[in-house]
């Protein structure tokens, strides 16, 4: 059975659980459902699939400018990670704002991060996989990124960060002029 989502203190940003069935065989879930999610407007148009072997490493925090923004669902099938959404979004009342939700395959709950709304996540356990569904494809030319350590944001990331990649690690930190996103 697929829950209802439930809302996060940033518009957009849901958190939905599942509850398999479970019988002698084993177990059978729904991951995901337009109907039940209310994303009947938005096609999901590209799956991908992320591994991350070390506890403490770190992802993010990226997304996409318009006209490529994209919204996501984000479900951990293995591990458990610290998973957040900020709000870049233009004259929001919760610009520069974050949520964070503790996603994991015991948890089997997944979190929607809409368009405008950066994402990241740090491994709590080696060896997580994450399944994202996404609204738009990845177009490179329209990326964007935060640093994780902007004291703008104010994220508090659970352990000390093991790994990180030079692209993330280089991003630039936040100014004042930083008007966020229009979408």
């Amino acid at each position: 059975m697929l829950n209802e989502p439930e809302p996060t203190p940033i518009a957009g940003v849901m958190v939905a659980e599942c509850v398999p069935f479970c019988d002698d065989r084993g177990a059978f879930a729904r991951l995901y459902c337009a109907e039940t999610f209310g994303h009947r407007d938005r096609l999901i148009v590209q799956i991908n699939h992320s591994l991350t072997r070390s506890a403490g490493a770190l992802r993010g925090l990226h997304f996409q400018h318009p006209p490529h923004a994209e919204g996501k669902w984000v479900r951990c099938l293995k591990g458990r990670v610290f998973d957040v959404a900020v709000d870049l979004r233009q004259g929001s009342p919760t610009f520069l704002q974050h949520v964070s939700v503790e996603l994991s395959r015991k948890g089997m709950n997944a979190i929607y991060i809409p368009e405008g709304c950066a994402h990241g996540f740090q491994t709590l356990e080696a060896d997580c996989e994450l399944l994202y569904l996404h609204t738009a494809a990845y177009a490179p030319g329209h990326e964007g990124g935060l640093r994780w350590d902007d004291v703008m944001l104010g994220i508090a990331w659970p352990l000390p960060v093991a790994e990180i990649s030079v692209r993330d690690a280089a991003h630039s930190l936040l100014t004042d002029e930083f008007q966020g996103i229009k979408i």
